[in-house]
């Protein structure tokens, strides 16, 4: 049965029957900004997804029309004194939140600065027609080292020119440089993004794990080092049961039976 937290939360939590996590920052009023109550939700949900087998792919998404996320709580930065932040303020997937599972951010309006950091650190994209994205940084004197990751998504002189002018891009354009996989009407972004989910777990768990792996590896080693490093982690996938049952499935002409092992 799905659940999900009391709506009053700053991030709402749904778990599927079907094995996809919803996870909601749910502040429209602030237009989702990265408050000190979001940012403890966004943890709190990311870590329980993590932790449940039965979950396997993530959906992140905002409340509201107007934004997905509109970044850091500025004023309380300036309030705080804030200089350097610290390296867990804001939880990232795959960064200072350990993530084993595939996720897809559902950009339903403006991310910005740390808005835009999450949809990128996610693996994959999906974004409203109406949304836009931005790293507004130079704007307000801050800084964006979390971009450096944008290199091996995003043609060099794109990213320099997103980062130097601080200027927000359209959804349209953000899908032609290949930051969005997908482009939707807005009233149908979660549909989109639910079908995206599906098309992942119709694969085999460990396999589907072992690629989000070697994709990482590609973008983080030289040619040789990734081959040796993808070939290793491949091993748990090959000796699973679930890589006889896929060809046995496919001469038998019936769908798999997956049990991730």
């Amino acid at each position: 049965m799905s659940t999900e937290l009391a709506t009053d939360q700053a991030v709402l939590f749904e778990s599927r029957d079907d094995g996809i996590a919803v996870i909601t920052l749910n502040r429209p009023a602030t237009r989702n900004c990265l408050s000190a109550e979001v940012r403890e939700g966004l943890r709190a949900a990311w870590d329980r997804f993590e932790r449940d087998p039965a979950l396997r792919v993530g959906i992140v998404t905002g409340a509201g029309e107007k934004a997905f996320c509109a970044g850091g709580d500025l004023k309380a930065m300036v309030d705080s004194g804030m200089q350097v932040p610290p390296r867990d303020f804001i939880p990232v997937p795959y960064d200072n939140v350990h993530l084993s599972k595939p996720t897809i951010a559902a950009v339903n309006g403006a991310a910005f600065a740390g808005g835009w950091l999450i949809a990128q650190s996610c693996d994959l994209c999906v974004a409203s027609t109406s949304a836009t994205f931005a790293v507004t940084e130079v704007r307000v004197g801050r800084s964006s080292p979390w971009a450096t990751p944008l290199i091996h998504m995003i043609p060099q002189r794109v990213m320099m020119e997103i980062l130097l002018t601080g200027k927000p891009i359209s959804a349209r354009r953000a899908y032609e440089i290949g930051l969005v996989n997908r482009l939707a009407e807005p009233e149908d972004l979660m549909s989109e993004a639910l079908g995206l989910a599906a098309e992942i777990l119709d694969g085999a768990p460990l396999s589907v794990r072992v690629a989000r792996e070697t994709v990482m590896l590609a973008t983080e080693m030289g040619r040789s080092a990734a081959l040796e490093a993808a070939r290793h982690a491949s091993e748990v996938c090959y000796r699973s049961s679930d890589a006889q049952e896929g060809p046995r499935a496919f001469s038998e002409k019936r769908p798999p039976h997956w049990q991730g092992r």
